[in-house]
């Protein structure tokens, strides 16, 4: 690959243009292009019939300069010459042989303009663009005997291209990108709309509804999205009611078998072995429930997650510690994230609960958890580490969908698999996200990543 590609190719990774800005460059081009070709048709069709006139002023002025010379009479000739000067800016010069000159320039409109003349005057007239350094448009002709140069400005015979023409043209090219922003915006618009409420939708808000007009193809675009959302709204609610009704249909019969094996003149070791499966059935119904609960809306501003991580941990230290684990923490002061305080308890909550289960130390069997918060440039970071025997790190993706586990897990028989699912799901509703790294020496560690406010 080239240097020049090399550089474009880093350019384009950068430089990442939105729909709006796409059709706006697109369409500003297109009516660039437009505007510099209407020009282009313009001059020259206005070439031809400027060169005859032209051509046509200079034989005519020429004609009757030289008429008006051949019957004045001498004492006349000068005031001639001089009202010529003044009022026609017509100037009269003897034409010498030992002239310096200098032919016009090479170009379309004067080669158009010097065949117009000769074909009128003769094809031994001289047009010259310059006599000896004098800027002018010098045409020769003579009297009987003497030779004379009528010259004349170059501003009267020349193409209008002046200051005039550079603002009319400004003022198209504007009228041109004006209207390339008004098309782009009226195109891009419903897109726009579209855009918004689908991401309302990835973040589990209610989006608002797209207005049901405008063309065909947009009008049915937004009458399919808006029925979509409807059918969201209401599997999500049928959703909650169902496991609303299995979690009161099936916590209810457990507590009233909790109740019975009490009672019942069942050994302790077998007591204890059915509490312990009533208890994963519990929990698996808790994950469930868990699992099923929408995410909070992100607030408007960023919250103090210092104090909700603090408050978690001081619940999850007690908790880890009557289980005979230990649970550390590094909570750096004043961290500030766009990220209901209720949801992050939640996040760091399952990840501490799976540490607990399934990252005990296979030298002790006991779980050593660090909670780490803190700011990485432009982001904040929550780690939670343990020293168990961690994962491979090709069983990631999987462990992140729901109702999976590790090995471990799975031969340990708890949990149903929501934990990391969960995590997961509610990050991708505050744009952060979730990392699974091997820990030295052994162990694994989640690793959030949250946008800094």
């Amino acid at each position: 690959m080239s240097l020049f590609q090399r550089h474009y190719e880093r350019l384009k990774s950068k430089v990442r243009l939105g729909l709006f800005s796409r059709s706006f460059l697109l369409l500003g081009v297109l009516m660039i292009v437009s505007l510099g070709a209407w020009l282009e048709v313009f001059f020259s069709m206005e070439e031809g019939p400027r060169a005859i006139q032209m051509a046509q002023r200079v034989s005519t002025s020429l004609s009757i300069t030289r008429s008006a010379l051949i019957y004045a009479s001498p004492d006349t000739r000068t005031d001639l010459l001089l009202d010529l000067a003044t009022r026609e800016s017509l100037r009269i010069q003897p034409r010498e042989h030992s002239d310096t000159l200098e032919p016009l320039p090479n170009s379309n409109y004067w080669n158009h303009v010097t065949a117009e003349i000769k074909n009128r005057l003769g094809t031994g007239v001289q047009i010259m663009w310059s006599v000896n350094d004098m800027p002018g448009v010098w045409v020769s002709f003579e009297i009987e005997d003497e030779q004379f140069w009528l010259v004349f400005d170059r501003e009267q015979l020349g193409l209008v291209v002046g200051v005039e023409w550079f603002w009319w043209g400004v003022t198209a090219l504007l009228l041109a990108l004006v209207g390339s922003a008004v098309s782009a915006r009226f195109v891009n618009r419903p897109l726009a709309q579209l855009a918004r409420v689908t991401q309302q939708l990835s973040r589990g808000e209610i989006p608002s509804p797209l207005p049901e007009e405008g063309p065909a193809e947009i009008k049915e675009i937004n009458i399919a999205f808006n029925r979509m959302t409807k059918d969201l709204r209401q599997t999500e609610a049928d959703r909650e009611i169902m496991l609303a009704g299995i979690s009161h249909d099936l916590r209810t019969p457990l507590a009233r078998m909790r109740l019975e094996i009490e009672m019942s003149n069942v050994s302790d070791d077998t007591r204890l072995a059915i509490d312990q499966d009533l208890a994963q059935i519990d929990y698996t119904i808790g994950q469930l429930m868990e699992y099923a609960r929408p995410a909070t809306s992100p607030p408007e501003i960023g919250v103090d997650i210092t104090q909700a991580l603090e408050d978690l941990y001081d619940r999850e230290k007690a908790h880890t510690e009557s289980l005979n684990g230990h649970l550390n923490a590094d909570i750096a002061p004043n961290l500030k994230a766009r990220i209901a305080a209720i949801d992050l308890k939640r996040i760091v909550g399952n990840l501490i609960e799976n540490a607990r289960r399934y990252g005990r130390s296979p030298i002790d069997d006991t779980c050593y958890i660090d909670l780490d918060a803190r700011i990485e440039n432009d982001k904040i970071v929550i780690e939670v580490a343990d020293r168990g025997t961690g994962i491979s790190p090709s069983e990631v993706q999987r462990l992140l969908r729901p109702f999976s586990r590790g090995e471990a897990a799975r031969t340990g028989v708890s949990g149903a698999g929501l934990g990391l699912a969960i995590v997961e799901r509610l990050l991708g509703h505050v744009g952060g996200k979730l990392k699974l790294l091997p820990r030295t020496p052994n162990g694994l560690l989640a690793r959030i990543e949250l946008p800094k406010v």
